[in-house]
């Protein structure tokens, strides 16, 4: 009876070490389809994180494919359309909570999120990835703040520095408008509020809300409220604003180079990973080695609010239970794991929690001064409202509105037919 009862606790145990090191009864293959976000886009860095994956659970096997966002949705579409969606796929809640997940398209993970996940992710990163009716279609990982960029050298030739915090990296709304000023007297072109597409429109936005504390949407992100008195009050000051220059030309990235160049003073289109290209200098250095200081939004209250992106895994509903339990198993070892660290510091960006299964995640860029500089402007994110219904169509609207406002249009006519059509694309 004692060698009975010593054999089940030995077949006990070994269960459930081998529950623990995730080895499932038969081997599961997962595909992961991943949008470029940071180091996640390369397939050198995203191997090393499968391989310590497979080596934890070896009953799992992960295979990817890398997406670009100028045909990714149309590709996450087409195998949706043909049941070939992929098992995982790593994105936003804008994709993933707002659009694939508000068509029943993806799993629920709201199983994961345990009380320890609510306590150390951000609530803010919290309630982007959960719908009203408590679904959750993405486990988060890593997170930025967008913001912008001045030229801190031309800012010093014409004494603009003294109008901006440099060590808080914020500044006012008339600091802003005397800064230009002064710049604008040796530059015509100060700055460009770029309006050739969507790209990089969480600048324009951002820049035209923090102003004068507008806002995009409503509370609940229902509808879209652009046309708010203080934002009309935004775009008449941008408009009359000599060295601002709306440019129907270019886009986010097309004003990034202009910067980079020096034909620019600031940018409105920057994130962490613009302050740390190396393409034609030294990161934070401009192609002729003027120092680029990332800056907070120009707020008329001093406090800005920051657009920010944040990304993780969502799971879609391919019907196979074993495929989703491994899908699982693969984000909270990303997410959610000792090995969180190596994942969050493969998207160049933050992670939305401050530890992971009890790892501390608030040093893992210790040591690096441009990421610890940064890091200065993530208290300044603001509501994730881009899990708005009708949120493609309002993109393509805004930036038509902004041409219009650009070639002298009325702005309080423009910003209302933004709100027009943005609203009837949400009410659909």
């Amino acid at each position: 009876m004692k060698k009975l009862l010593a054999l089940v606790l030995v077949l006990c145990m070994v269960f459930a070490l081998g529950m623990s090191a995730g080895v499932y009864a038969d081997d599961v293959s997962i595909t992961l389809w991943t949008y470029p976000i940071g180091g996640w886009g390369n397939s050198e860095i995203v191997d090393q994180l499968i391989a310590a994956f497979e080596a934890e659970n070896p009953g799992i096997k992960v295979s990817v494919e890398y997406l670009a966002y100028a045909d990714g949705d149309d590709k996450v579409n087409t195998a949706i359309e043909g049941k070939a969606a992929p098992d995982l796929i790593m994105e936003g809640p804008e994709r993933l909570v707002a659009n694939w997940g508000a068509k029943g398209y993806m799993v629920d993970l709201a199983d994961l999120w345990d009380d320890t996940d609510k306590a150390e992710i951000l609530p803010v990163v919290q309630a982007a990835c959960f719908n009203k009716e408590g679904a959750s279609y993405e486990y988060p990982l890593c997170m930025t703040a967008h913001c912008m960029a001045i030229n801190l050298n031309r800012f010093q030739a014409v004494g603009a520095d003294k109008l901006v915090d440099l060590d808080a990296h914020t500044w006012t709304t008339d600091q802003f408008i005397e800064a230009v000023g002064l710049l604008a007297a040796e530059n015509p072109n100060v700055a460009a509020v770029f309006c050739g597409g969507q790209g990089g429109d969480q600048g324009t936005r951002a820049l035209i809300n923090n102003l004068y504390s507008g806002t995009f949407t409503d509370a609940d992100h229902t509808k879209y409220t652009a046309d708010s008195e203080e934002n009309i009050k935004a775009l008449e000051l941008l408009a009359g604003l000599e060295g601002v220059n709306f440019d129907p030309a270019i886009v986010g990235g097309d004003e990034i180079n202009l910067f980079r160049q020096g034909i620019l003073d600031m940018a409105f289109c920057w994130n962490i990973g613009a302050q740390l290209n190396t393409d034609n200098n030294d990161a934070g250095l401009t192609n002729d080695g003027d120092q680029i200081v990332c800056m907070a939004f120009p707020s008329d209250d001093g406090v800005p609010e920051l657009c920010g992106g944040i990304w993780g895994f969502g799971i879609f509903d391919n019907g196979n239970a074993a495929k989703i339990e491994a899908a699982k198993t693969f984000i909270k070892f990303m997410a959610d794991s000792p090995a969180t660290a190596e994942a969050v510091k493969a998207s160049t960006y933050f992670a939305v929690r401050d530890s992971a299964d009890g790892f501390d995640l608030t040093k893992i860029y210790d040591g690096n001064d441009i990421m610890s500089e940064y890091t200065k402007l993530m208290p300044f994110l603001g509501d994730y409202y881009q899990v708005v219904p009708g949120w493609a169509e309002a993109r393509t609207a805004w930036w038509n509105m902004l041409q219009q406002v650009g070639s002298g249009a009325d702005v309080t006519t423009a910003v209302a037919e933004f709100c027009t059509t943005a609203n009837a694309a949400a009410a659909k």
